[in-house]
């Protein structure tokens, strides 16, 4: 067995459900950093930590959401902004060709022009 040194309690693992009733303990102010630590049997970091951790997600979620659809991660937001901008790229190439097809169809139906 591990010795743990006087007034050490032995590190206790909390499940994510766990971690958002800590954060919500806390958020609500049903609880002190401290009481919620004392509670759930963890040190008083653990718990700042789990907050810091549970506001960056709220956070990170709320920058992607729009109104009216529904929220994307960072990632999937980053790959939809890709894939229109290929779509972009795609139009503007083919909206160059169709310009480039119609001055050559002019250009045969009218001649060349003189530059005077």
């Amino acid at each position: 067995m591990s010795q743990l040194k006087p007034g050490r309690k032995s590190r206790r693992r909390l499940g994510p459900s766990e971690k958002y009733e800590v954060f919500v303990q806390v958020l609500t102010q049903q609880a002190t950093q401290r009481e919620a630590a004392e509670k759930w049997g963890v040190d008083r970091s653990t718990v700042v930590s789990i907050c810091r951790t549970a506001k960056q997600g709220a956070l990170d979620a709320l920058a992607v959401a729009r109104p009216g659809r529904p929220g994307k991660t960072a990632e999937q937001a980053e790959l939809a902004e890709l894939a229109e901008l290929a779509e972009a790229k795609a139009e503007i190439e083919r909206l160059r060709a169709t310009v480039t097809e119609q001055a050559v169809a002019l250009h045969l139906q009218q001649g060349k022009s003189p530059w005077d």
